[in-house]
């Protein structure tokens, strides 16, 4: 029977990427590469030292360059390589990209509607479903909970729809659930996973220990 205790339990930490140029302007991103703003520089230097505290084994980031760049500030604080996954880019949202929020409303009013409305459609018209953006980070951070020993950490860099829906396909939510009850994650904050055993049970289970953690909220 595996045993998960103070000192044996796994944690995953699931960070949204400091805020870039594009995010400060509304645009909606995507997969475009975009770089950090200077408050998103600001933002990895006060979160960085937090993340680096968890003393983490294993680092693991989007490839786009948001992601990476802030997942480099841990990296140099702890001495880690950085592992670079595609799979946990953000949502790719297809004709949105590059677009303001209000001209995204303004042209895409049916599709907008459908997704306040809760249906998942497509992002974009031709870009993903958050099914198919759970399908793929679903593989990655479940890679990542098997490369851990006991007691280990992991610091996962995603974006804002792929890091929140990481967390909940590894804690076993239904994603409309997570949806209604969870608010997103804001800029260089982050999600606290740690893994408990169920009593009498080798089965082990991931909890949310914290959601939206920041500098100033741990």
């Amino acid at each position: 029977m595996s045993v998960t205790g103070p000192g044996t339990a796994r944690r995953i930490v699931i960070l949204r990427h400091a805020e870039t140029v594009d995010n400060a302007a509304r645009i909606w991103q995507g997969h475009k590469d975009t770089e950090l703003s200077e408050t998103g520089l600001a933002q990895v230097s006060a979160a960085a030292p937090h993340l680096a505290a968890y003393t983490p084994a294993l680092l693991v980031s989007s490839d786009l360059q948001r992601a990476a760049a802030t997942a480099d500030a841990i990296a140099s604080l702890t001495g880690l390589e950085v592992r670079l996954d595609a799979r946990l880019r953000e949502v790719h949202v297809g004709q949105w990209q590059g677009l303001h929020a209000d001209e995204v409303r303004e042209r895409y009013p049916e599709t907008i509607a459908a997704l306040d409305r809760g249906e998942d459609v497509p992002r974009g018209v031709t870009g993903e479903t958050r099914g198919e953006v759970a399908q793929r980070v679903g593989e990655s951070v479940r890679e990542v909970e098997r490369e851990l020993l006991a007691g280990e950490t992991a610091v996962i860099v995603a974006h804002g729809v792929s890091g929140r829906i990481a967390a909940t396909e590894l804690v076993g939510i239904d994603h409309d659930v997570s949806d209604t009850i969870f608010r997103g994650i804001d800029n260089c904050h982050w999600i606290e996973l740690v893994e408990s055993s169920k009593s009498f049970s080798a089965e082990s289970r991931w909890r949310i220990s914290g959601w939206n953690l920041g500098p100033w909220k741990v």
